[in-house]
């Protein structure tokens, strides 16, 4: 590199470009829509179903690593919070998949 280069300014590239334009929805630059019903800007009922099984299956992952633990160690509170747990992740899962069908 040349002593000019680093001299100047990196957003100076970026300084003098004119805006995209308007926001086509309020707050959200290059005006990405809102998505369908939770901010992810998601236009894909696919893609967030492939995201629901997802995070579906990691967190069952999880649990049943926790569970296996906790029985190995005669923990069995700890086992029933764990089955909890995983309650939660099914029921987010619906409606992460009930959302997704009812994209706007």
């Amino acid at each position: 590199m040349t002593e000019q280069d680093q001299d100047r300014d990196p957003w100076e590239e970026f300084d003098r470009l004119s805006p995209a334009g308007p926001d086509k929805v309020a707050g959200y630059p290059g005006g990405e829509p809102v998505g369908f019903g939770f901010r992810t800007g998601v236009r894909s009922a696919k893609v967030a179903i492939g995201f629901a099984v997802y995070a579906l299956t990691l967190g069952t992952i999880l649990v049943v690593v926790g569970a296996v633990v906790f029985i190995g160690e005669s923990q069995w509170l700890l086992l029933g919070l764990m089955v909890l747990i995983e309650a939660v992740f099914v029921l987010a899962f619906r409606r992460l998949v009930a959302q997704a069908r009812r994209r706007r």
